[in-house]
């Protein structure tokens, strides 16, 4: 993979100030500007995040789909909450938002995990979280590993206003996510092509939308809405599967399975914890005693490096990535972007 130098793309640079305000240029009025930070599944991404917004000013938003949920820490990899160590200077109390090393993040725990959270909620509260990081004169960092919500975000997709089928998803949740490409690919060859086979409630969704429609899926029109510079967390392949596992190990000592025993008992089933994948699944299916723990294990180890290989062969398609394999790699791009 081609790692990024100190030169930078006519798309990423063409602004004029650090404002990150939209700065009126040569008559027309320029696009914010923002950075987007991303990945696949421990490659660091976070700690890059934080390192860029320390050095500019910068505020971070989560790209998660699952650290949406409220309860879901250890197994989604959420920076720890600080915000009882931060107060207001202005009321004096402690704030509410959450604070990792000082540094805000949006985006986290805005839902309980017994509710379903999609692309467009996540695409609206995305979107006024970066209009106000905007108006305080911050810079917004998007980070994250979920290509699909960075997108949604970036380019302001119009997504097709149809209600959820309770009925349809029913029948639909029975089939495996094979059995649902399979029936994709019938209906929507080429936007078949462009999805997730491995992502069930994409799939269902897609088909869901198709069949009300009664057409393929509406393409979703790239409108860029920002002046974006992307930053990609390049780790070699063997490099991550060792930090994958290392990162499993570090996770089930911190206690990653009582927190989905927790999470059961506070209501959410083991079908909705199956569905959340990856971590979920399988220590739910442990705690079910349908699978040893070392079965358990061995399977997470599996599917996560699965799973970022099939991140990677998502962001592989944007030629728009500069892929870095060092902080001051990052950071002087975004010194770069910033000041031209």
């Amino acid at each position: 993979m081609q790692k990024s130098n100190s030169q930078t793309s006519k798309n990423s640079i063409n602004s004029s100030n650090q404002s990150c305000l939209p700065a009126q240029r040569a008559g027309r009025l320029q696009k914010p500007k923002i950075v987007v930070v991303l990945g696949p599944n421990a490659s660091g991404k976070s700690d890059l995040a934080v390192a860029i917004a320390k050095k500019f000013n910068g505020e971070i938003i989560s790209a998660d789909s699952r650290q949406v949920y409220k309860g879901m820490d250890i197994g989604t990899g959420k920076v720890p909450n600080e915000n009882s160590k931060i107060k207001d200077q202005k009321s004096k109390i402690k704030a509410k938002n959450y604070y990792y090393q000082g540094i805000r993040h949006h985006l986290i725990d805005v839902c309980s995990p017994k509710k379903n959270f999609t692309v467009v909620e996540y695409q609206r509260l995305a979107q006024q979280a970066i209009r106000d990081i905007l108006k305080r004169k911050k810079l917004p960092i998007i980070c994250g590993g979920t290509g699909f919500y960075i997108d949604a975000v970036l380019y302001d997709y119009q997504f097709p206003p149809v209600k959820p089928n309770s009925q349809l998803r029913k029948k639909l949740e029975k089939l495996s996510a094979e059995e649902l490409f399979a029936k994709l690919q019938k209906l929507d060859s080429q936007y078949a092509e462009k999805i997730d086979p491995h992502n069930k409630r994409r799939l269902i969704r897609a088909i869901e939308v198709i069949s009300i429609l009664k057409k393929p899926m509406p393409p979703l029109i790239k409108s860029p809405r920002y002046d974006a510079l992307k930053i990609g967390v390049y780790r070699p392949p063997q490099e991550l599967k060792k930090r994958i596992e290392k990162r499993l190990t570090q996770r089930l000592n911190e206690g990653m399975v009582e927190e989905v025993k927790k999470l059961h008992q506070q209501g959410v089933s083991w079908k909705r914890l199956y569905n959340f994948g990856l971590e979920y699944r399988y220590i739910s299916l442990y705690l079910q005693n349908k699978i040893s723990y070392e079965e358990m294990v061995n399977q997470l180890k599996r599917k996560i490096w699965q799973y970022a290989r099939r991140q990677m062969i998502w962001f592989k398609k944007d030629k728009e990535i500069h892929w870095i394999s060092s902080p001051s790699q990052a950071l002087k791009l975004v010194r770069q972007f910033l000041q031209n």
